[in-house]
């Protein structure tokens, strides 16, 4: 089963250490398009664009993104909290055309009070699932041509009509993640993908084996995704040197007064990223090569998978064996450790073209070609290992 690997645009800026450094890179649209021209030369199947009041607006920046970008997926957030379903359909429309049908939409109600009251919006955790239900089921009626009269708890619309229709029909999909009870029986009902954040794979199963049993209620599959960050070297000693680096720069209080921001949050996911460190530097291997040492002080997605290129990709695969087809991963800094990632672990992936020559002898000069050996020469790492199993199966008689 090939994998959809995203990456993600850091839209709140980025940095090479978390804490305090000077290192640090703002969000601006120029940098959002040289991560996004990026990926997609790589071979990256799409890009998260997150949301948040300290990231730059998700839907304006997607749409900076349609000039420089033609095959790469833009994954959008869709804020049902604090936008109405018939201007979002409108918008969705005009972006999927403008996209031609690369657009995917992520759900979110939101998962911080205080900055949805900063919005104006004063529902509680459950009622905000319940808005997005009612949300859900007016916009897609909206995408899907229909004129929609809803009278429910807290969406109410009259004769409402979509009248651009999206590329993708019946809509562009729906991505979504969460980790109560309430989120899971949203995503059952109305997503088509569920994403979680990095747990321990255990964690993970139980999850998706909740919304997957719930969906079956409604006569629905939904797909399922993982947010990760990755932190990949040529050996594991050097993928955790640099897991070790990444803090470095971070002090206890900077710490404490993270995870006591995140605790007032009556988000489940926060918790649950808190709760796999507990705000401690000693017990950051929480499973098998996942590493919570982001989640210290970083909000939302805490966790990174660490390693040499094979233990990464290994890992992966546990995923993907429990069901598990995307992946949105990241990386510090964004726009290095995406061209890292690609070189390194994308050989190795179901689905995904090698981004390197191998056997290559380059110093970038005027006279590298009469360097390079001519038996290899331009070949990439697929193309050599390919040859390299037929050459096998030769001498052996079997089938490569």
């Amino acid at each position: 089963m090939s994998l959809e690997i995203f990456w993600f645009l850091p839209t709140s800026g980025d940095t090479r250490y978390l804490g305090k450094s000077d290192t640090g890179r703002p969000a601006t649209n120029e940098y959002m398009r040289q991560i996004a021209v990026t990926a997609e030369s790589l071979g990256y199947d799409g890009l998260l664009i997150p949301t948040g009041s300290s990231c730059l607006d998700p839907w304006v920046t997607a749409a900076s993104l349609v000039p420089v970008t033609s095959r790469i997926k833009l994954l959008v957030a869709l804020r049902t909290s604090v936008t109405g379903p018939t201007a979002s359909a409108r918008q969705a429309a005009t972006l999927d055309q403008a996209l031609k049908g690369r657009l995917l939409l992520n759900v979110v109600p939101g998962g911080d009070a205080a900055e949805l009251a900063a919005e104006g919006v004063y529902l509680n955790h459950d009622q905000r699932y319940e808005a997005a239900g009612e949300f859900l089921t007016v916009w897609r009626d909206l995408l899907a041509g229909k004129t929609v009269d809803f009278a429910g708890k807290h969406v109410n619309v009259k004769q409402a009509k979509n009248f651009f229709p999206p590329v993708q029909q019946p809509a562009p999909p729906l991505y979504f993640g969460g980790s109560s009870p309430a989120a899971h029986e949203l995503a059952a009902e109305h997503v088509d993908a569920y994403l979680t954040w990095g747990e321990p794979p255990a964690a993970v199963a139980e999850k998706i084996a909740d919304v997957r049993s719930r969906a079956a209620k409604y006569g629905r599959t939904v797909r399922f995704g993982v947010r990760l960050h990755v932190i990949v070297r040529e050996t594991n000693d050097e993928a955790w040197a640099a897991a070790e680096r990444l803090i470095s720069r971070l002090d206890d209080d900077t710490i404490a007064k993270a995870q006591s921001n995140y605790a007032s949050m009556d988000s489940e996911g926060q918790r649950r990223m808190a709760a796999l460190h507990g705000g401690r530097r000693d017990q950051l291997e929480v499973s098998p090569n996942l590493w919570a040492g982001v989640g210290l002080v970083r909000g939302g997605a805490g966790t990174a998978l660490v390693g040499d290129p094979q233990t990464v990709a290994a890992r992966l695969q546990e995923y993907a064996d429990l069901g598990v087809d995307t992946f949105v991963l990241s990386g510090y800094p964004h726009l290095e450790e995406s061209i890292r990632f690609a070189e390194l672990v994308f050989p190795l992936l179901p689905g995904k073209k090698p981004v390197t020559l191998i056997d290559q002898v380059l110093t970038g000069g005027a006279f590298d070609v009469r360097a390079t050996a001519p038996e290899n020469a331009g070949k990439t790492t697929g193309q050599a290992a390919s040859q390299a199993a037929q050459a096998v199966g030769a001498e052996s008689g079997v089938p490569a």
